[in-house]
């Protein structure tokens, strides 16, 4: 399977089920070629606003199973879905906005949305900017990083200290959330 299929399938596994951002999957490839990774980031879109449609479905059908399942998904509480419940009947479709700098997850916003009774067509427009935005910014970060303060390191090993980096992020992201 082409990396193409595999973003597409990490962005709407991640804005589902799955629980680790596509953003490593970006940064890895953005260490060795940022166009490729840049051109991913609309892959990764592409399926991370198919996930949002399949949330955002679920919620407007059936709030209470959809907030049963998100549960289930490690770093996702009763607090944080009620979070996201209020900030999505406070200003609508544009707390999809606070996800990715609250840390919030996507999934959770386009349940509640659904829930919400907002129009699917205004937020996926807002959905697209929301997610874009942080795809584009890591790949380019990383990319940065590895043209510059990585520049003369071997490309094993600043593979290897990305994986280190990102560990040590989730480590301290699920004991924090």
């Amino acid at each position: 399977m082409g990396l193409k299929y595999t973003s597409f399938l990490w962005g709407l596994a991640e804005a589902t089920v799955f629980f680790i951002v596509p953003d490593v999957l970006l940064s890895f490839v953005a260490l060795k070629s940022r166009q490729k990774a840049l051109r991913l980031c609309l892959w990764v879109l592409v399926g991370a606003l198919g996930g949002g449609v399949i949330m955002f479905t679920w919620g407007a059908l059936h709030k209470a199973s959809a907030d049963q399942f998100l549960v289930q998904v490690p770093a996702i509480s009763n607090q944080l879905i009620q979070e996201v419940d209020q900030q999505v009947e406070t200003i609508g479709a544009m707390a999809t906005f606070a996800g990715p700098v609250s840390g919030k997850p996507y999934k959770v916003y386009a349940v509640h949305a659904g829930a919400g009774g907002l129009n699917l067509p205004e937020f996926l427009l807002i959905s697209i900017p929301a997610r874009l935005l942080r795809f584009l910014l890591a790949a380019w970060i990383f990319s940065a990083l590895s043209g510059s303060l990585l520049k003369g390191m071997h490309q094993r090993n600043k593979y290897i200290l990305l994986s280190c980096c990102w560990a040590a992020f989730y480590c301290w992201f699920f004991s924090a959330m």
